[in-house]
């Protein structure tokens, strides 16, 4: 429910000013405009990436401990973890967006990008970013590293369990347990790192924004 809800909020955030901007044929945002929207999608894509952690876990306890199940995912400590997810999420986008306003913009500003994305954000501010950079990297290393190495752990464990068992039925029922959810992972953490690595070694914007049309809009959507 909570990454449901997480979704459509994020497709919110810029899909309706990515509309209105093709049908006037204007691109113009206002500063309050673009602050507001680049902390609401750090929200939900800090949010996004919390509970596909989450869900993981709740994967591996599912497919290795299917018997102790319904003791440890119990109703609260899922709502716990859902908490958890928010609050993380909503700190480390105030936190960035608050480190935004300090800095300082040339007017008539131009960011190559169909919505106002933190990293260009930042790209374009006329000021001194370097403690932008610093925490930008700090959180992404500590709470993108993290959550990551328990998504894998979690799989490496399932992956081994799925292996051990005997009947086909069997293996098959586990790989449909978890396989959208592989698949959603697949797909976010895929495109969100495509389109940062492109932006970090190709001058063009291009392919990054081709690639943030996919976790933007089309993984949300599915």
């Amino acid at each position: 429910f909570h990454l449901s809800f997480s979704d459509i909020c994020f497709n919110s955030t810029v899909v309706p000013k990515m509309l209105v901007n093709i049908q006037t044929q204007s691109k113009i945002i206002s500063y309050e405009g673009c602050i507001t929207q680049m902390c609401f999608f750090l929200v939900f894509v800090y949010l996004d990436h919390f509970l596909l952690t989450v869900m993981a876990y709740d994967r591996f306890v599912a497919i290795c401990h299917p018997l102790h199940y319904t003791v440890i995912m119990n109703p609260h400590l899922c709502a716990l973890l859902a908490l958890i997810s928010w609050v993380l999420s909503v700190l480390v986008s105030l936190l960035h967006s608050l480190m935004i306003l300090h800095l300082s913009f040339c007017t008539h500003t131009k960011i190559p990008h169909f919505f106002c994305e933190f990293a260009q954000v930042l790209r374009s501010a006329c000021s001194d970013t370097l403690s932008n950079y610093i925490v930008l990297y700090s959180v992404t290393g500590l709470l993108g590293v993290i959550p990551l190495t328990g998504i894998f752990f979690s799989y490496a464990k399932i992956i081994s369990a799925i292996l051990k068992m005997s009947s086909a039925e069997g293996k098959y029922k586990a790989f449909s347990t978890c396989g959208s959810h592989l698949t959603v992972i697949s797909l976010f953490y895929g495109t969100g790192l495509g389109v940062y690595l492109s932006s970090a070694f190709s001058p063009s914007s291009s392919k990054g924004a081709v690639a943030s049309v996919m976790y933007t809009v089309v993984i949300p959507m599915l």
